[in-house]
């Protein structure tokens, strides 16, 4: 992974800056998106993901991590602090393992995580990662992949979480892999 030629900055906003920042990234989920079919036939959209945001940021601990080059976003990545039951569902909590991230006070799911195809690869997905949870300091963090997203999957496997079951977003909804991992927090 080569550094990229112009610094990248990130900035962290709370609930009361998304609305501002929803058409920016919107673009940028769309660009990260663009060409992955399994995610139109899915049903995720850019008009879901302005009402996925819009729903997320009414939380108080609602954490919007953004990554600007020259001026420009070219990532961002939120989530938020939440139950277990409320994060898998009482569907797939029983078979949630370890036992400890069935029952924890402390974890966070991470809701988008999207970087504009220029700047895959060169780290930024990384970074926005890291400083999410530093933001939010989870003992346990989870996060919903496609499971044929290939670059995403090698992100998250690099970063260390790992498959802890099939989750399905509603009774017509597309089955996702549900990812966990255990902090050092």
């Amino acid at each position: 992974m080569s550094a990229p030629a112009t610094p990248v900055t990130l900035r962290r906003y709370g609930p009361g800056d998304a609305a501002v920042l929803l058409d920016t990234l919107t673009d940028v989920w769309a660009e990260a998106h663009a060409g992955h079919d399994d995610v139109a036939r899915a049903g995720f959209t850019s008009e879901t993901l302005r009402r996925q945001v819009t729903g997320h940021a009414r939380r108080d601990d609602f954490t919007l991590i953004t990554a600007y080059c020259s001026g420009h976003l070219v990532g961002f990545g939120y989530g938020f602090r939440c139950t277990p039951a409320y994060w898998y569902g009482e569907e797939l909590m029983p078979s949630i393992t370890p036992e400890e991230a069935r029952i924890t006070d402390s974890l966070a799911g991470i809701c988008e995580l999207a970087v504009r195809p220029g700047w895959q690869g060169e780290g930024v997905g990384t970074r926005l990662h890291a400083a999410l949870l530093d933001a939010l300091r989870p003992q346990w963090v989870s996060l919903l992949a496609m499971p044929d997203n290939e670059s995403a999957q090698r992100l998250y496997q690099h970063l260390g979480y790992r498959h802890a079951g099939l989750y399905r977003a509603g009774a017509d909804g597309p089955v996702l892999d549900l990812l966990l991992l255990r902090t050092d927090f």
